[in-house]
């Protein structure tokens, strides 16, 4: 039966460790860009799995941000993982002891979650074990590579690298803007606001990070208030 569950997992891992490495070679190119050492940006990887937090770390260590800015904007930016940790708990088997559930929770990602809760079984040890690690050696793997490849990189290629990262942002917003008026509004609050930190007058010289932190405080406050979800009803 194990053996059954490590073949399933690792069957839905795969695909997204693929995505990730794809990805994460922009991080890995990106961070470099930023100054961090090559295997600061790998460890980097393999200690958070999460791109948009790592992102934001980065940019912050760029600006020279104090410590408090970096876990702040971490913080603020990775809270939806929490709400994924307390909906995952309800579905691992009951058996499972205290220091597996944090080794599961370490593993939590947008996509690692999405997939594991569409299961109709109970998610098992082996099974989250086989579907987190490919994830975790592909974003891993993929910063390692995009790191020292930077070395090796002409100037233009290393910058359009860089690039494609924030294109797998926008690729991430755009489907479920499409589809939902009450995301695209939100998507829409969140870009004038950025426009706003970013050229007006006096709060354009607010640190990268106190900026996210707001942003994100004031777009989720906003939508949350104009836009609730009642309990199983879907976005429109």
């Amino acid at each position: 039966m194990k053996l059954e569950e490590i073949k399933e997992g690792i069957k839905d891992g795969l695909p997204i460790a693929l995505g990730y490495f794809s990805v994460s070679v922009a991080f890995g190119v990106s961070s470099v860009g930023a100054k961090v050492p090559w295997w600061g940006a790998t460890l980097i990887s393999l200690t958070n799995l999460t791109s948009a937090g790592q992102k934001a770390g980065v940019d912050v260590m760029a600006v020279g941000g104090s410590i408090l800015l970096i876990v702040l904007t971490t913080l603020i930016i990775n809270m939806r993982y929490f709400l994924m940790g307390v909906s995952m708990s309800q579905k691992v088997e009951e058996r499972m002891p205290v220091w597996q559930r944090l080794l599961v929770a370490f593993g939590i990602t947008d996509e690692i979650y999405a997939v594991s809760m569409g299961k109709k079984h109970d998610l098992t040890a082996c099974y989250m074990a086989a579907l987190i690690i490919p994830p975790i050696f592909g974003w891993t793997g993929g910063t390692l590579l995009g790191s020292v490849a930077t070395n090796f990189m002409p100037a233009v290629l290393a910058d359009a690298m860089g690039i494609a990262l924030y294109g797998m942002f926008i690729a991430v917003i755009i489907p479920p803007s499409k589809e939902s008026k009450k995301v695209l509004s939100a998507v829409v609050m969140a870009i004038l606001l950025s426009v706003m930190f970013t050229y007006a007058p006096y709060i354009k010289n607010l640190e990268t990070g106190w900026a996210v932190i707001i942003i994100t405080i004031v777009v989720s406050s906003v939508a949350a208030t104009l836009f609730p979800v009642k309990e199983g009803a879907d976005i429109e």
